[in-house]
């Protein structure tokens, strides 16, 4: 009887950008420990290495990240699934391992430990329930994905390319030290703030109404805005300026996308092609940006993308101002959460 694949879920850092995607990998990093493939295939060998080459690490996190590293090298094998939600553009990239381990000492992200990956889907976080996306909020960079294995793999039924999801495997997981464990549920509250922002805006909004939300936003930010008619707007959604009638520099024209998918390059080019003298442009959507329109912003100092991560947080920011109309379909507490990464 064939062995059905085993789910993993897998974390990378934000700065990797898109490039596990266009290369068609994923990669952890301890580059203190070389080629992991050369360390003893014991887990025991790797809790020495971590020992020998980080005395830094704290004791208790030294079994959960010798256990990190020896699934991702013996554990882990070509035709397994792996879901990947990327921190750059809240997408949930879905794909199945292809090789064996490998490794690449001058890796860019210093992430050097590969496994190639044939990517199946890249999906927005909102089309998955938020149980499921707690589930791959893991405290830990690798982890077997169990109870919504399905769900995530029902994704890939259109393609013809949806493997069934495996059994419960065997082995114990390890559970993240206490510090490490506090910050992950830090985050994922964090997390589920942004996802549940995200939700409530595009099951309670249409598109033109958006539009009027951000400008009330950015009203809350001091500007006075005027959002343009539905239809015949060339590309500007909202005119927004410091003064009272608008003729005073700068001016700035906003486009605004509800939709959690990536902006590519041409949209916002239809922007800027609007901007006259003294006047700036912002995008603002629910997604991300492809990378030719990142690379447009670096280059235009009269340019601004604002992504869906970046909206939350000026929402987020302003939200004491918001009008009870927003605060009543957005319902937000105020709550304090542990910050551990300064220390």
């Amino acid at each position: 009887m064939k062995q059905q694949p085993t789910v993993w879920g897998l974390h990378m850092g934000g700065h990797v950008g898109d490039r596990p995607i266009e290369g068609n990998y994923v990669a952890i990093g301890w580059r203190a420990l070389g080629d992991l493939r050369a360390i003893p295939a014991d887990r025991e060998a790797f809790k020495s290495a971590l020992r020998q080459h980080l005395p830094d690490l704290k004791e208790g996190a030294v079994p959960v990240n010798a256990g990190t590293l020896f699934r991702f090298v013996h554990e882990m094998s070509a035709g397994d699934v792996v879901v990947y939600p990327s921190k750059h553009d809240r997408m949930i990239n879905i794909g199945r391992f292809t090789g064996d381990a490998s490794y690449l000492p001058d890796d860019l992200d210093e992430y050097p430990n590969r496994r190639s990956v044939e990517w199946l889907g890249h999906f927005p976080r909102t089309e998955f329930s938020q149980s499921a996306l707690n589930e791959i909020g893991s405290a830990v960079t690798i982890f077997r994905v169990r109870s919504h294995a399905a769900e995530f793999l029902s994704k890939l039924a259109a393609t013809g390319d949806a493997p069934d999801p495996a059994t419960a495997a065997e082995g114990t997981e390890e559970t993240a030290d206490d510090d490490t464990a506090t910050q992950a549920v830090a985050q994922q509250a964090e997390g589920t703030t942004s996802d549940f922002v995200i939700r409530r805006i595009m099951t309670g909004m249409t598109g033109h109404e958006f539009e009027h939300f951000v400008a009330h936003v950015l009203e809350c930010m001091g500007y006075t805005t005027r959002v343009t008619a539905k239809s015949g707007d060339g590309g500007v959604d909202v005119i927004a300026h410091m003064d009272a009638l608008g003729f005073q520099p700068p001016i700035v024209k906003v486009q605004c996308k509800r939709k959690t998918e990536q902006t590519p390059r041409p949209e916002v080019d239809q922007l800027l092609g609007t901007l006259g003298e003294g006047e700036y442009g912002l995008y603002v959507n629910l997604g991300s940006y492809a990378r030719g329109a990142i690379e447009l912003e670096r280059n235009r100092a009269k340019l601004r993308l604002i992504d869906g991560e970046q909206f939350v947080e000026m929402l987020l920011e302003n939200y004491d101002k918001l009008s009870p109309r927003y605060r009543s379909l957005i319902p937000l507490k105020q709550i304090y959460v542990p910050d551990l990464s300064k220390g």
